[in-house]
């Protein structure tokens, strides 16, 4: 499958997209429109963004290529973390205890932002609390001990709690871990009826949306003009909204960014006993691999996991037998079930796992690069975006200032060095 394998609605043939929120279709941009702000981009980012903005009186236009939410924000794994998508003892190495206080308190900001969002809006996205994360080897899981000790004591994060072989192997059906932890406020949902809540809120508020409109291009004038097959935007600012599908769109950022493909299925439901005996308390997980394997339970009791990367444009020709096979390696008692659904996605990395922010002359904003720690934090980014495009950057700031190295060679070599250092590191976690 890829994605030209679609549903009749346009999305790819996904457990997400058969339960996707009756939102009607937004007509295709033909002919000229202006407005403030024009947001490229249909994801997390994009939605965010025009929802706070529109919510700060700004006439916005948002330009997605396909659907709403149909990029990584609407196929990912549904997990909503703490932290960057670095730990704490390398923010403070990078840069001081300071601004990695000032980072962690961003995250858990932007946690908040996407229950509080759930909340205020009334999103159906099946919102369930609780996290975990599962070592996979001895020094991991004491690793995990000490950085849940600094946490609490430096930090005076109480909610995680860490998990030894004992625990975690009654909560989980499986043998294969040594420790870990969890967390309460933390949670998981269905990412793309998320995304789609946002997009109903945005809507309420006035934004104008059109999907199947790719841009083609935009100029650096004030104001810019946003060109599309059919039609033309003017506005004050713009918002790259893109993530991994930005392309060639802005060759100016494009080489901070490697789009990488990762996958996920979702199985037959299963008897509530049965999904007990697999996750007892109904959280989240997630394992310490570098190539992460990922899963939860949905309210019918389908489990969703996830795992496993490729690194070119093309997605496997049987991705539920490439997922199976990770999940069985984790779960072999889960042989017997059927597997209904099976889909890929594409997300964006940075060469340090930190987010992209950023502005360029003279009225463009970005925010990208994610790693996938986006479900959280691309919806901050969105806030973010308003703020400064508002003239309160300081938060914004924060992000922008943070040093994105590019991927050595750029985007034209970047490819090769990705994928034998993914490599080096898949031959690790199998050692």
């Amino acid at each position: 499958m890829s994605d030209r394998t679609l549903t009749a609605s346009g999305y790819p043939d996904s457990y997400y997209a058969a339960t996707a929120l009756p939102v009607p279709a937004q007509p295709a941009l033909v002919g000229e429109a202006t407005c403030d702000v024009c947001i490229i981009g249909g994801g997390y980012t994009g939605l965010s963004s025009a929802l706070h903005l529109a919510e700060r009186g700004y006439d916005v236009v948002l330009l997605e290529a396909q659907r709403l939410g149909w990029g990584a924000s609407g196929r990912n794994g549904g997990h909503l973390g703490s932290g960057q998508r670095k730990d704490q003892d390398a923010l403070e190495e990078a840069y001081g205890r300071s601004l990695a206080r000032v980072m962690w308190d961003m995250a858990e900001e932007a946690k908040q932002l996407s229950k509080d969002l759930i909340a205020k809006h009334a999103i159906a996205c099946d919102y369930m609390p609780g996290t975990m994360n599962a070592a996979i080897k001895p020094d991991h899981a004491e690793w995990e001990r000490r950085h849940t000790e600094k946490l609490r004591r430096d930090y005076s994060f109480e909610d995680r709690r860490f998990l030894d072989k004992d625990e975690i192997g009654a909560i989980l059906g499986t043998d294969i871990y040594y420790g870990g932890w969890i967390e309460q406020e933390s949670g998981h949902v269905h990412p793309l009826n998320f995304a789609l809540g946002l997009a109903q809120a945005a809507l309420k508020t006035g934004v104008r949306m059109y999907e199947r409109s790719p841009v083609l291009g935009y100029d650096q004038a004030d104001p810019t003009t946003v060109r599309t097959a059919d039609g033309s935007v003017r506005a004050r600012f713009v918002v790259l909204a893109c993530n991994g599908y930005l392309g060639r769109l802005e060759s100016r950022v494009a080489g901070k960014i490697m789009p990488i493909n990762n996958y996920v299925l979702t199985t037959a439901p299963m008897d509530e006993g049965r999904a007990r005996s697999i996750i007892a308390n109904g959280a989240a997980v997630h394992d310490s691999k570098f190539v992460v394997d990922y899963y939860r339970f949905t309210p019918d009791h389908r489990f969703v996991f996830g795992g496993g990367e490729s690194y070119t444009r093309r997605f496997p020709r049987d991705i539920k037998s490439f997922v199976r096979k990770r999940m069985l390696r984790v779960f072999p008692q889960l042989a017997d079930v059927p597997i209904d659904y099976a889909w890929g996605g594409t997300l964006a990395i940075t060469l340090n796992r930190l987010p992209h922010f950023g502005r360029l002359e003279p009225n463009v904003f970005f925010a990208h690069g994610y790693s996938g720690h986006g479900l959280a934090y691309a919806t901050y980014a969105g806030q973010l975006i308003a703020e400064a495009v508002a003239g309160t950057a300081e938060r914004f700031y924060v992000m922008a200032n943070l040093r994105v190295p590019s991927f050595p060679g750029g985007t034209l070599l970047r490819w090769p060095g990705l994928v034998a250092g993914m490599l080096y590191y898949a031959l690790r976690d199998r050692l």
